[in-house]
């Protein structure tokens, strides 16, 4: 992978999440403004929230995981300011973009905090900066964006520990007979086949397994949220812990790179009530978070793309 060396930071960009109680509805009336969503829909996903306490560690993980990389580039002797941006919670991208360029910044890299690219998951995010940018007129940062990275050895390194993680909580004699279960957000089937979405899970999914020697392995879907009359993509997490009946797995969320409701709540509350129904001994593998193999995937990318002038003096 290789960049054009011309950006002086690094944005860090992602969905967001609530922090308080309080904050939970106005924060999903911005994430659907303009959508059409049953109440008893939205009432559910309030409670999801409520159950794991009014907030989501989403934006604390980002902002540690900025700090990470930070301390990362310093380490390569480069200096450039590391910054988050989110999409429907404080700090918002415009917020991100004013304090770069009230640093001088003219150019940052836009790393998207989503290892596997769709509408959802990436051009939303493009379209957002770009609207942003026209906003806030001239004086804006340009922004690029790293070349995909769902299958970086870094990447899959990180993922491959957390996996190892979670099988060792397993008594050694079912190890070798657990199944792996990889899963990613659903998203509409048009989406993924303008995207690829599933053929880069499946690749990143691919690399994994070969890395720990596990053959029998599959990807699922989880926290679909759109109409059951629509065609997503499945198999659905919950089907497949029910086949599993009596047997052992690792679900490993790969589709999400921090810890949020759609972890917390949907495999860790929901998927798991499924399993003990089922009589699956069910271990949820670690999101890479701030692994230090993910943070210096992220490093290793933006030095790529940062300018001599973010590097001090040797």
């Amino acid at each position: 992978m290789s960049g054009d060396p011309n950006c002086e930071a690094v944005m860090l960009i992602g969905f967001g999440g609530p922090t308080t109680d309080a904050e939970v509805r106005p924060f999903l009336n911005r994430v659907l403004a303009g959508k059409r969503v049953p109440l008893d829909r939205y009432e559910e996903v309030v409670r999801h929230y409520q159950v794991l306490g009014g907030r989501s560690p989403y934006n604390e993980i980002t902002m540690r995981q900025a700090a990470a990389v930070t301390r990362k580039l310093r380490l390569r002797g480069i200096q450039a300011p590391v910054v988050a941006g989110f999409l429907h919670m404080p700090p918002f991208l415009d917020d991100a973009l004013r304090d770069l360029e009230k640093r001088g910044v003219g150019r940052a890299l836009g790393f998207v905090l989503a290892p596997h690219r769709c509408e959802a998951s990436w051009e939303r995010y493009l379209a957002a900066m770009k609207s942003v940018r026209k906003d806030l007129g001239g004086g804006a940062p340009e922004v690029d964006y790293p070349s995909p990275w769902h299958e970086q050895s870094l990447f899959v390194a990180a993922v491959v520990d957390r996996i190892r993680a979670a099988v060792e909580q397993l008594d050694p004699p079912v190890r070798e007979r657990t199944h792996l279960i990889f899963t990613a957000h659903s998203i509409p089937l048009p989406m993924d086949n303008r995207a690829g979405y599933v053929e880069q899970l499946n690749q990143s999914a691919r690399r994994i397994a070969q890395q720990l020697g596990w053959s029998h392995w599959t990807v699922a879907f989880q926290s679909r949220s759109g109409s059951r009359g629509d065609p997503w993509l499945e198999p659905d997490i919950k089907d497949i812990l029910r086949g599993l009946a009596g047997q052992q797995a690792v679900v490993m969320p790969l589709g999400f790179t921090c810890d949020h409701v759609e972890v917390l709540y949907d495999l860790d509350v929901e998927a798991a009530a499924v399993a003990r129904e089922a009589g699956v001994r069910m271990v949820r593998a670690a999101t890479v978070g701030e692994h230090p193999k993910f943070i210096d995937m992220i490093a290793t990318i933006a030095a790529e793309h940062l300018s001599s002038t973010s590097q001090p003096p040797a």
